[in-house]
């Protein structure tokens, strides 16, 4: 190496890596694409915000990534894991061990406290954590042995946090979890993102319809008509608490 040069630092190897993603859902007579040939790499401890209306295929896209759906074409992996090459039992396991998932609807057991209802994930997992711990990470010690129906939306929504995170996932994938809410409420639950992203270490996604929140991303992943427009690099976050719409 000559005087004066700078070793250039390794490539970032991806957690994920898509490729040519399609998917097409048949709809009676008509084949309606709703991802048409997306590329995307999503990295170790990184907020990504996939940001887009509705119908524009960022729902799908998620629910690929999380080996909840398979695409028509294209490629996707998870480290090592071949997602589209997976068995439905490969994909169970690859749900447990490694995704945590929160949607807008927050899906408590009305019957269960919020501890009962955190337990039924960390129950499944080898690594997890205490629900008493994962309720803590949330804000929400002081509700633990409330019932769903005593909670507000926002804490509600929060218990569905814990829930996802109880297990230790090694990424967060969020279906709109601010959708329900109102801004200041809102603002909470993404704060308890940010959380979960600094102190576990978690690749936390998020989609939404909402501009505002790609603020509190690493990158914003633009996406319309079942295509990525454009990707937005942050060199730094705006704190969740900061973000208004």
């Amino acid at each position: 190496m000559g005087e004066g040069t700078r070793a250039e630092p390794p490539p970032r190897v991806p957690a994920f890596e898509a490729r040519g993603l399609e998917k097409i859902y048949r709809m009676g007579e008509v084949d309606v694409p709703a991802l048409r040939g997306v590329d995307l790499e999503l990295f170790d401890r990184e907020v990504v915000v996939i940001l887009g209306p509705s119908g524009s295929g960022k729902s799908t896209l998620l629910n690929i990534l999380g080996g909840l759906d398979v695409p028509t074409g294209g490629r996707v992996r998870y480290r090592e894991h071949d997602l589209v090459g997976a068995s439905p039992a490969d994909l169970t396991r690859y749900r447990r061990e490694h995704v945590g998932f929160v949607f807008q609807f927050y899906n408590l057991v009305p019957s269960l406290t919020a501890r009962e209802n955190v337990a039924l994930a960390s129950e499944i997992s080898p690594r997890a954590m205490a629900p008493e711990e994962a309720l803590r990470l949330v804000g929400l010690e002081h509700r633990m042995d409330h019932f769903p129906a005593q909670l507000s939306g926002g804490e509600q929504q929060r218990v569905a946090i814990a829930r996802a995170v109880a297990k230790r996932p090694d990424v967060l994938l969020c279906d709109e979890p601010t959708g329900s809410l109102d801004a200041t409420t809102g603002r909470i639950v993404l704060g308890v993102l940010e959380a979960v992203n600094r102190e576990l270490g978690t690749t936390v996604v998020v989609i939404t319809h909402n501009a505002a929140i790609g603020d509190m991303a690493d990158r914003v992943v633009h996406v319309g008509d079942g295509r990525i427009a454009r990707i937005t690099q942050h060199a730094s976050r705006r704190p969740a608490a900061e973000i208004s719409w």
